[in-house]
């Protein structure tokens, strides 16, 4: 079974564009997530990359990372609400607990453990439609010029990463499969499966680059030669072949500098402690607007669906 989150080629725009334009405005997108701690924007910004990645036919990937990014983000509300005694407005007093001490549960630390939560969530599904969208082998070719070990590093990870989930799936289906009899096994001997695993694909495939000549001296590093074109020339080149760049360059810088220009007028009003204020000032709803209708920029009449298989 084919992992959510693995690139599978598409005739989409986001899909069409050179890495350089696509990894801008996704990362846009994302960074608007950073920059603000308002509800309305963060979920604006998750909104704007669920739909970046529906309209780029990337599905599977969205909800997948979508349960992932949710669960995360109930996760930091518990932990958040333990931990974090501030706020005037109490819900709950648990007493004294081991290792915590006095435990007071607040609105207020509620309110900004959900708003770690949706930064997360946020940058959760950006980073999954990015990896079920952008070429990873056109990601090498264009980070070579600028630094090739760094690009190759790069690629192997954005390649195995999804192995290793389809591998994790596997394992899973397998420990069901072993009847009613079999003792249960726990996530500990899958963890250390999974993790051997990794571990002996990560051998293989660092014998293939030896064998490769990876390991080796380019020629003409050695014999002190240079290269026939300039290497900024290269670098234009990996970032402008399609004619979808423009549009995801564009959106992408219109998004981060409504953001920017936000911030400065106070678009950010939110604040947790000592009292929640939402902070929904008419420059945040613009902001949140903005990033919405960013995410259907890689949306095209006629686009083919991909096979939820």
């Amino acid at each position: 079974m084919r992992s959510p989150f693995a690139y599978v080629p598409g005739s989409g725009p986001l899909q069409s564009a050179s890495p350089g334009a696509a990894v801008f405005y996704l990362g846009a997108l994302v960074a608007v997530a950073f920059l603000y701690s308002s509800p309305a924007v963060l979920a604006a910004a998750g909104v704007g990359v669920a739909l970046a990645g529906h309209s780029a036919g990337a599905d599977r990937a969205v909800r997948a990372a979508l349960r992932m990014g949710l669960t995360l983000a109930l996760l930091i509300v518990a932990v958040n609400a333990l931990v974090v005694n501030r706020g005037e407005t109490v819900l709950l007093r648990l007493g004294e607990l081991p290792l915590l001490g006095r435990v007071d549960v607040t609105a207020e630390a509620l309110a900004a453990g959900a708003v770690i939560g949706l930064r997360a969530a946020a940058a959760m599904v950006g980073f999954a439609v990015y990896s079920a969208c952008v070429d990873p082998d056109r990601v090498l070719r264009a980070l070579r010029p600028l630094a090739g070990r760094s690009a190759l590093t790069a690629a192997l990870i954005s390649r195995l990463v999804p192995v290793a989930a389809a591998d994790a799936a596997r394992l899973r289906d397998a420990s069901r499969l072993r009847g009613p009899a079999a003792a249960p096994l726990g996530r500990a001997a899958l963890v250390r499966r999974l993790t051997a695993g990794s571990l002996d694909r990560a051998v293989d495939v660092a014998a293939t680059l030896e064998l490769r000549g990876y390991s080796l001296t380019r020629p003409d590093a050695a014999r002190g030669g240079v290269l026939l074109a300039p290497p900024g020339l290269d670098r234009v080149r990996g970032f402008f072949k399609s004619r979808y760049d423009a549009r995801f360059y564009a959106v992408g810088a219109i998004v981060l500098l409504t953001a920017i220009a936000g911030k400065v007028i106070g678009a950010d009003g939110f604040h947790a402690y000592p009292t929640v204020e939402p902070g929904f000032e008419p420059a945040t709803v613009v902001v949140a607007i903005v990033v919405v209708l960013a995410g259907l920029v890689p949306w095209r009449r006629g686009t083919p669906r991909r096979s939820s298989a």
